[in-house]
């Protein structure tokens, strides 16, 4: 996965509470647009459009942009943030396959903070790879921060995933395998879960919000763009595409070399 975009009201409020409550590090900032990520890799770009519609929760669009950090600890050692920061969660969850914590941005947008359990733990039948929805044991966790503290996105943190909400998951499904190719690997009620590469999922997309809705109606805030990243040494370097609800998807060719 690469950068996602979203347009945002408020640049400046929006791109602080990322900084300071999420913990991305400001890369470039102008006035109309802010990136920010781990090192030196874009992981969000804020797009201010001040006259946009504030999009509806029940819209097709973003359900959460998941942000993957490298390790448990540093996991917990967010935890331990969040909480003296007073940063609100919405959720904490044990999927089986990683450990995740939930909040929202200051304009709706769903967030994902997560830490992958190992591989070889993750359990798969018939193509398809167990995930469940548990209580976090969030004591645990926080211990796992051992004496570190938090000072922002480690290096090699990325985006791990994005969760899309679609008005239906049939045509969800025939775009997300058919047209870009992705596996199936799990399935939830009103719910289906994407990757390549035998990862649990890169992409989901779930209608429990958002059955029924047809094409989203632009300019409006939410997600702008997803960018996923491919290797391949036809792969042109930029394709630009849009799911069944008009969410554009921007596949980016990455040169393979050979040794």
């Amino acid at each position: 996965m690469g950068r996602v975009a979203l347009t945002v009201n408020d640049l400046d409020r929006v791109a602080d509470f990322y900084e300071r409550a999420v913990g991305l590090h400001r890369l470039r900032r102008d006035g109309e647009t802010a990136q920010l990520g781990a090192g030196n890799t874009v992981l969000l770009e804020l797009r201010r459009d001040a006259s946009a519609r504030r999009r509806s929760p029940r819209e097709a669009g973003l359900f959460h942009t998941a942000f993957l950090l490298p390790a448990r600890a540093d996991l917990g050692r967010w935890l331990m943030h969040a909480a003296q920061e007073r940063v609100p969660l919405v959720g904490a969850s044990d999927h089986a396959v990683s450990e995740a914590l939930y909040l929202t941005d200051p304009e709706g947008n769903g967030i994902e903070i997560y830490a992958d359990r190992p591989r070889d733990s993750w359990t798969w039948h018939d193509g398809l790879v167990h995930m469940s929805t548990e209580a976090l044991d969030l004591p645990d966790l926080a211990a796992s921060a051992g004496q570190g503290r938090w000072t922002g996105f480690p290096e090699g943190a990325r985006v791990g995933h994005v969760h899309l909400q679609v008005g239906a998951i049939g045509p969800a499904e025939e775009f997300y395998t058919g047209t870009l190719g992705f596996d199936i690997t799990a399935r939830y009620p009103g719910g289906s879960f994407f990757a390549a590469d035998g990862y649990h999922h890169h992409l989901a997309t779930n209608i429990w919000n958002s059955r029924g809705a047809g094409p989203r109606s632009y300019p409006s805030t939410g997600l702008a763009e997803v960018e996923i990243r491919q290797r391949s040494p036809a792969t042109p370097p930029r394709t630009e595409l849009a799911d069944p609800w008009g969410t554009a998807i921007a596949l980016i060719g990455e040169a393979v070399t050979s040794g």
